[in-house]
């Protein structure tokens, strides 16, 4: 097993959706092969409120639920992770081949200096991805689903202060 392991927070926005818990799923058994590879920890799901399909897909996948009630989700997630590192997700992420070795790397060779590390999500709406590039320049002042932050600069729960320089990976996460 790896020394350095991530805790994976997923954001369950609205698990009133038709297909929300579907979309968990497809995310959390995307994870299973960072489980066996020995680079996730644990998982923790993040929604706004508990229902029974959410409590019992976190129950079987042994991921801790997490209740957020405002402020940022990834944050409320990292209050119950138990790995240095979080990668941040929302229900229906799914990482794309390579994504093990790539966020292993990343995580193992990070300089302290560089706070996050960002998997590029063409499925971002075109605001989305102008903003990606625009905070690589001037540092990202919040996490965002795809990426690889450590946990003690999400405690936080507010802008990241200073901003995070922001490591642009080569990986990229798909939409189920």
């Amino acid at each position: 097993m790896r020394a350095l392991m991530l805790s994976a927070v997923t954001y369950l926005a609205d698990p009133a959706e038709p297909d929300a818990i579907d979309r968990l799923a497809d995310t959390l058994s995307a994870l299973v092969s960072g489980v066996a590879g020995g680079l996730i920890g644990d998982a923790v799901i993040v929604a706004p409120g508990e229902t029974e399909a959410v409590a019992a897909v976190a129950e079987a996948t042994g991921a801790t639920l997490v209740l957020h009630r405002g402020g940022g989700p990834f944050a409320a997630g990292a209050a119950a992770a138990r790995r240095d590192w979080v990668l941040c997700l929302e229900a229906g992420d799914v990482p794309a081949e390579g994504w093990i070795r790539t966020l292993d790397r990343f995580v193992g060779t990070a300089r302290p200096e560089i706070g996050l590390g960002r998997l590029h999500r063409p499925a971002a709406g075109w605001l989305g991805r102008v903003l990606a590039r625009y905070e690589v320049v001037a540092g990202a002042r919040q996490a965002r689903a795809g990426d690889v932050v450590r946990r003690d600069a999400l405690r936080t729960g507010g802008p990241f202060t200073p901003r995070l320089k922001v490591k642009p990976l080569i990986g990229r996460i798909e939409r189920a």
